[in-house]
């Protein structure tokens, strides 16, 4: 870490920024804001580019109204300085901040016209105009014509008397005014108390175009630039920001604290904090917090864990760590998990703070896999950028998935690499099987607006990226695809690239490798999975080994109006087993093609996917899904346990998709009362968690739930045993998982004594408040159902404890939790609550309702709610929120009758004219998903009901 140095100065700097008119600057800006707020609900958002445009688009006429900038000029520079006031205006109640900015540019190509980024910002009038121009380097600069704000496109625009001249450079400055707001975007506050004392932070969220929100900036990607940050801030506060303090001058009214520029970078990556937070430290890397956090330990985990993640990346992309240091930071309020600010991290305090007495191993994972992500950022998109936002997948898509091998690294006896394939890729593929998907990558032009970017921030840009690179890892060898990474990034440095450099890096890697063999180009191989939305479901008939291919779709009826000049084929990498034993892998380049080792005699099965390398969904010829079956009966561990998960959640998918029959599907689940290992039982859970949905509110409850009851009593009785009945935790890190998959289970399908155990142990904790009995590992479980069985008395003692809770792990819990009363009123209460920040967090309130919508007494209350208070959810929590859409998908993901599809599309109606902002694409995908739910319930209730009927009988 650079060291900086402090000066103690009688010195007022009050004055710096704000002069003679920044009172009537303030109380202008309540008005402004809402003027600007006001013409900004009046956009009307399009589909954002990801399903086909349904009618023409007219090409704007002026250069303000198009949503990117031109190519004439380039930032060099910027010399900013910003002082928030953590404290409210008298007058107005507002939070605010003040600013300055010079940025330094280059003429490109001359031009009379300057267009730079400013959004919510009260600029002040210089000699009339919003800015100043000056000429750099013996440059004359033209006059300033004409500015103006353009409110639609967020820009500031400025006409010019004359042209800037090509190859000059110009500086523009500009005073300004900001609210310091809570919504979570730009420059904003965030709050906590000590105590009953109110504490107010300064912070960011840049990403991906709030940068503007905080200082008029040339707001896209590929504009890097050097950027010199000064702050202002209170006494007894410290500031923070990319790069290391360079000087701190404590004067008679603030502090000023300016820091060392940056190396090059985007404005979306800028970040900068003041509060009156503490850290924890070792050589150049802090873990900052609120101080009690700090000092409870709360910090140590993160900080013992970076630092080797941090060595694994470097030894991975055989490059340094580009910064000389690493600040992470835990904010009370963050809309994200977390956020790759180059040399300042911003984390959700549930993403980077644990405590051993009352934080779970799911939390543990969780913030060892957040903060690999963060990291693998800090060259794989901070260092080499993309161009522009339609190639979001290659970011966040690699991040996630290298994430697995950071953690994985940290904490070696998880296992944890094999987990992506449930948390990343089998997640995914429910979506990606919709006819409303979109392809990974898109073209440029047709990513235009705010909304339209923001709602690429989505589970095929994160998870199929992940897949899709992961898989070409596997073929490629994990040696190969680190050895083009690492020229990648070495070529690209500070630099900004497209997909197709990365392959090229990559074939460059792999024309090295003497025993490689490809079909085709890394380029040709890739491009049909991300140029095309979807997977292939690969069939495989092993009584002639023939093998084809087909687009797979959830709804099968379902029609597919995005073209693709792939024809929905793919070149698939085959890895499979015969009878438990590794064969030689294959290619699948064409629609059909017969490979003859494929075709078997006797009882010897193929099971094709291994280790779920590939993107794709596999079907067999009845006898080959029958002789699997059967050895899952009767010796199912010849299975590797990867591919028995992957056996239940294939089957399960080809059901719904009408390629197999339901029942064949249900019968994959018969062999899980001998089944002990994790992955298969979430696999089958979230499978049997869709028939839940579909039918918890049908006569097909009651038999469903005891089949259920009947399987998951062995695993049950099996924790019981090995925990000395529930009083030891079993050490291995999945082993924890199951055991609380088993609690879950069993409680939630009946099971009398782990109902009495849950309530006994929240009982014991009602009588102590301040020893809680239940271990970290099982509290969302037993909160969840003892507030369940409960009443008004659990539900306010759960709410007391949750307000009060030391660490947001646990208040994530108990928030959890508290959705699952049966008591409607109380759910009623509790979504009165998600709009009131005093109550549930802005961060948190997408998040309960969704949980509430899990509740089947919830849903139909909670989608009541939301609908009734659409308008002030979309415009006062931001309608390019990166939650709505997955607020959309909670929500409607039980519908299944055509009731719950008249509703949905009378919403759609209802808020035509002002749009759906990021959730556009989420409603389309309810749509399809609840069009496909009605025919499959209709198509299977009868004999789903039987089969559960005749199962669920003990022997």
């Amino acid at each position: 870490m650079g060291k900086g140095f402090f000066i103690s100065k009688t010195l007022t700097i009050a004055g710096v920024i704000v002069g003679a008119g920044a009172v009537a600057t303030i109380i202008a800006l309540s008005v402004v804001y809402s003027q600007e707020k006001a013409k900004n609900q009046e956009v009307k958002p399009t589909n954002g580019g990801t399903s086909p445009p349904t009618t023409t688009q007219v090409t704007p006429w002026d250069p303000w109204d198009h949503y990117r900038l031109p190519d004439s000029l380039s930032p060099v520079s910027y010399n900013i300085t910003l002082w928030p006031r953590l404290e409210a205006s008298r007058s107005t109640g507002l939070y605010i901040f003040t600013g300055r900015s010079a940025v330094v540019f280059e003429c490109k190509k001359p031009t009379d016209l300057i267009l730079i980024h400013s959004n919510k910002l009260n600029l002040t009038l210089i000699n009339g105009h919003h800015a100043r121009l000056t000429g750099l380097d013996g440059a004359t600069p033209p006059n300033i014509k004409d500015s103006w704000l353009q409110p639609v496109t967020q820009f500031l625009v400025i006409q010019l008397d004359g042209r800037l001249q090509a190859g000059n450079r110009y500086e523009l400055y500009s005073d300004f005014t900001g609210e310091l707001a809570d919504d979570l975007g730009g420059f904003y506050r965030s709050e906590y108390f000590v105590g009953e004392i109110k504490k107010v932070v300064a912070t960011t969220q840049m990403q991906p175009t709030h940068a503007r929100k905080a200082f008029p900036c040339f707001d896209e990607p590929a504009m890097k630039a050097v950027f010199h940050m000064t702050l202002l801030h209170p006494h007894g506060t410290v500031a923070l920001a990319n790069a290391s303090v360079n000087v701190t001058v404590d004067g008679q009214d603030v502090t000023q604290t300016s820091f060392q520029a940056t190396p090059i970078m985007s404005t979306y990556l800028l970040a900068f904090v003041v509060s009156e937070f503490d850290f924890i430290s070792t050589a150049d890397i802090r873990i900052w917090a609120r101080k009690q956090a700090i000092e409870e330990g709360q910090g140590d985990y993160a900080l013992e864990k970076t630092g080797p993640i941090l060595e694994f990346f470097e030894k991975y992309y055989t490059t340094d760590y580009p910064l000389n240091k690493s600040d992470q930071i835990a904010l009370p309020d963050f809309s994200a998990g977390a956020m790759e600010n180059w040399g300042l991290i911003t984390y959700r305090e549930t993403a980077l703070l644990f405590n051993n007495a009352s934080s779970s191993n799911a939390d543990k994972e969780w913030i060892a896999t957040v903060i690999s992500h963060e990291l693998a950022h800090m060259w794989f998109g901070n260092l080499v950028t993309m161009r522009w936002w339609n190639d979001l997948w290659l970011n966040e898509g690699f991040a996630t998935y290298v994430s697995y091998l950071g953690a994985n690294s940290a904490e070696p006896t998880w296992n944890y690499t094999d987990l992506i394939v449930m948390k990343e890729v089998y997640k995914v593929m429910s979506v990606d099987a919709l006819a409303s998907s979109h392809p990974l990558s898109t073209k440029e032009q047709d990513i235009m607006q705010p909304a339209q970017i923001s709602e690429l921030f989505d589970s095929i840009t994160y998870s199929k990226g992940a897949a899709i690179l992961r898989m070409l890892s596997e073929f490629l060898t994990e040696p190969v695809f680190a050895r083009g990474l690492s020229t990648y990034l070495n070529t690209f440095k500070y630099g900004n690239t497209v997909y197709q450099d990365l392959w090229n890096h990559l074939q460059t890697a792999a024309n090295l490798a003497p025993d490689l063999e490809l079909p085709a180009s890394i380029e040709v191989i890739m491009n049909r999975w991300i140029l095309q939305m979807g997977f292939p479901l690969v069939s495989i008939d092993t009584t002639n080994g023939h093998i084809t291919q087909n687009h797979f779709l959830l709804d099968p009826e379902s029609v597919v109006d995005r073209p693709s000049e792939f024809q929905y084929e793919w070149i698939v990498p085959i890895k499979w087993i015969k009878s438990g034993t590794e064969q030689t892998p294959f290619w699948l380049k064409s629609k059909t093609d017969t490979h003859p080792p494929l075709k078997m005699i006797g009882s010897d099965w193929v099971l094709a996917n291994t280790k779920v390398s590939g993107f794709f969904r596999v079907n067999y010829d009845t006898a080959n899904w029958e002789r699997l079956l059967t050895q899952l009966s009767t010796n199912h561990e010849v299975i590797p346990v990867i591919n028995r998960a992957q056996i239940v959640d294939d089957a399960f998918n080809l059901a719904r998709a009408k390629t197999v029959s339901t029942k064949l599907a249900l019968r994959t689940t018969l062999y899980l009362q001998k089944e002990r290992e994790y992955m298969p039982w979430e696999m089958a859970d979230r499978n049997l968690g869709y028939f839940f949905l579909m039918f918890d509110r049908s006569e097909v409850y009651g038999p469903m739930r005891a089949y259920l009851r009947k399987q998951v009593m062995p695993l049950f009785n099996h924790f019981q045993a090995i925990t000395a009945n529930w009083t030891k935790i079993p050490d291995n890190h999945l082993d924890q998982y199951t055991q609380v998959r088993a609690i879950s289970l069993a409680c939630s399908s009946g099971v009398p004594v782990c109902e009495a155990l849950m309530t006994s142990w929240f009982q014991a904790w009602m009588k102590t408040p301040e020893k809680n009995p239940i271990h970290p590992n099982l509290r969302q479980t037993v909160y969840c159902g003892a507030l369940a069985a409960g009443g008004v008395e659990e539900w306010n003692f759960a709410w007391k404890m949750y307000k009060e809770a030391p660490i947001a792990s646990e208040a994530e819990k108990l928030m959890y939790g508290l959705t699952c009363t049966r008591e409607p009123w109380l759910i009623q209460r509790y979504l009165t609550y998600c709009l009131d920040p005093e109550k549930i967090r802005k961060q948190d309130a997408t998040f309960t309702m969704v949980y509430i919508a899990g509740n089947v007494v919830g849903q139909s209350l909670v989608w009541d709610f939301v609908r009734a208070n659409w308008n002030y959810i979309y415009n006062d929590y931001g309608s390019g929120s990166f939650s709505f859409g997955r607020l959309i998908e909670g929500i409607t993901r039980r519908f299944s009758s055509e009731f719950e599809l008249k509703q949905l599309q009378q919403f759609i109606k209802e808020n035509s004219d002002q749009g759906l902002g990021s959730a556009s694409q989420a409603v389309e995908q309810a749509l399809e998903r609840t069009k496909a739910n009605i025919k499959w319930v209709a198509e299977n209730k009868a004999d789903v009901f039987q089969w559960f009927t005749d199962n669920s009988k003990l022997i």
